[in-house]
């Protein structure tokens, strides 16, 4: 089989929670040899989420394909190892606020000595210029200060944040995708780059049809809850055993959907005769829908409404859709053994490679599982190591990682 397309890339990860780790995931599952530092104690997620004979899923679920060091930068000596790390590394991957790098000693200057072509790929709140630079980052607050959370309820509930740490992931993706075109920039002849992607900025980049119709009206959206803001009919329906999620979003697609339901006629109707008239009397008009949709069951109309062109489905619990045959099909629930914590349960590839398929290569480490392993490759000699474990400054852990 090929390599996968990152194999050979080499990437330091000073990332930790879950911003920078899932970018080092995408990374490491797309065949990058990313190599996780982790300070004294390791990454906090380590203690989070539910613990299943002793470890985090939360961890093990963002952390598969990585390696552990478990290493001191506060000591002089800690850094130095990270700057051995760095010298023929491809990417170095960092969510702390923007400075602290510069604070480590590890300046813009300083890391173009130690290796001129180095990608580095910072992951943070606000991006690193601007008054809202400095201040820390969470995704509650990201999603609050972009316009997202107020975009979602209904005027009656007022903001609502989404469960998912939406802006924590949508920022790590945006960064995995930085490093990679950084990666292909460089192969082309360009140099080695800083790449930011910041959480309040990569959900701005995501409201879509929100954001240009507020900067061509200067007005804000009103939030409609589960009514499309600008589509009608569009949302939740009840049939007769319950609701199910109904998307018509184009002219030709309400038409089936009302034909479908006899209602085809209220077409004709100027209270619904266009999009523009749906959405004013939208009211009206999902009254007569659910009534016609009382008449029959969820599974009915779904297999119905589906059949003919009109996207409907069931609206699952999280537990539901993890057991659906469709997520099945598309193995995005992998079962992965970890040694000695029996198999873990998580999310697969939604990326697919039609040539180079992935996988996990390895679970997700022990805390400095690879400490010695890696320095050993980096070129230390195990006196030296062994000094350093001696001193407190590099963690001991096991001689490799789980392969």
């Amino acid at each position: 089989m090929s390599e996968l397309p990152l194999a050979g890339v080499r990437v330091i990860d000073l990332t930790r929670i879950l911003s920078g780790p899932f970018c080092s995931m995408l990374l490491a599952d797309l065949g990058a040899d990313v190599l996780k530092i982790e300070a004294p104690g390791g990454d906090p997620v380590r203690g989070q989420g539910h613990m299943v004979a002793g470890l985090s899923w939360y961890f093990a679920g963002f952390n598969r394909n990585k390696k552990s060091i478990e290493l001191d930068l506060r000591a002089p000596d800690g850094m130095a190892v990270l700057e051995r790390l760095l010298t023929d590394a491809d990417i170095l991957t960092e969510n702390f606020r923007p400075g602290i790098l510069d604070k480590m000693g590890l300046t813009e200057t300083r890391l173009r000595e130690i290796n001129p072509g180095l990608i580095v790929v910072s992951v943070n709140g606000y991006g690193s210029t601007g008054p809202y630079a400095d201040r820390p980052a969470f995704d509650f607050i990201a999603q609050a200060m972009s316009g997202y959370m107020a975009t979602n309820g209904t005027p009656q509930s007022g903001p609502l944040r989404t469960a998912p740490p939406i802006t924590d992931l949508v920022a790590g993706l945006y960064a995995a995708l930085g490093a990679v075109a950084a990666l292909r920039g460089r192969e082309n002849g360009g140099p080695g780059q800083r790449v930011e992607a910041s959480m309040m900025m990569s959900m701005m980049s995501m409201m879509a049809y929100l954001t240009s119709n507020s900067l061509a009206t200067g007005r804000d959206p009103v939030p409609t809850g589960n009514d499309h803001p600008i589509a009608s009919p569009y949302g939740l329906f009840r049939t007769a055993d319950g609701d199910i999620a109904v998307a018509p979003s184009t002219e030709a697609i309400v038409r089936r959907f009302l034909r479908e339901l006899g209602l085809e006629d209220l077409l004709a109707e100027p209270r619904f005769e266009n999009n523009e008239m749906r959405l004013r009397n939208r009211a009206e008009l999902n009254a007569l829908i659910n009534e016609a949709l009382s008449k029959r069951t969820q599974d009915e109309w779904i297999e119905r409404l589906n059949g003919a062109g009109v996207p409907s489905g069931r609206v699952q619990t999280l537990t539901e859709a993890l057991g659906d045959p469709q997520v099945a099909a598309q193995d995005m629930v992998m079962r992965v053994p970890h040694a000695g914590h029996g198999e873990v349960a998580m999310t697969g590839f939604p990326v697919k490679f039609s040539k180079t398929p992935l996988s996990v290569r390895h679970a997700a480490p022990d805390l400095g599982a690879d400490s010695r392993t890696a320095l050993l490759d980096a070129g230390l000699d195990d006196a030296e190591i062994d000094r350093l474990i001696e001193k407190g400054i590099l963690g001991a852990g096991r001689s490799g990682g789980d392969e």
